[in-house]
């Protein structure tokens, strides 16, 4: 079996986000005889190639092409941990490990959902509102 040494990592569709304060490409991972890596891994040796922190690349939105071998995904690489912080999405930082969810318990989730279903319309988001304030 090959070892990581033979994994390719190509970028495609570069471009300078100035005003998210980013780099966002396309990258395109060559992987024979491997499974796909890992996004830690590919948050590691793009971090390198572009002389950045690991913590400021997240990679996502990975598809391997049928027959393995090679993958095909989207990363961004904030300048900074606030621009990162401020801009990307919730879900991704919380993935990162980044920030934390408040899990309620499935029975305080199921009653609050039973509620809103009561509710028609606009007033369901203003329920959800009042709730967290």
């Amino acid at each position: 079996m090959a070892d990581a040494s033979t994994v390719t990592i190509r970028t495609r569709k570069f471009m300078t986000n100035r005003l998210l304060q980013r780099k966002q490409m396309v990258i395109e991972i060559i992987h024979p005889n491997l499974a796909n890596l890992s996004k830690a891994d590919v948050s590691q040796k793009l971090g390198k190639l572009f002389k950045s922190e690991p913590d400021l690349v997240f990679p996502f939105g990975f598809r391997t092409q049928f027959g393995g071998g090679r993958s095909t995904g989207f990363a961004l690489i904030y300048d900074s941990m606030e621009a990162a912080m401020k801009f990307e999405p919730k879900f991704r930082l919380v993935r990162q490990k980044l920030a934390t969810t408040e899990q309620k318990s499935r029975k305080q989730r199921r009653d609050a959902k039973n509620r809103r279903k009561k509710l028609r319309g606009t007033a369901k988001d203003k329920k959800k509102v009042k709730k967290q304030k």
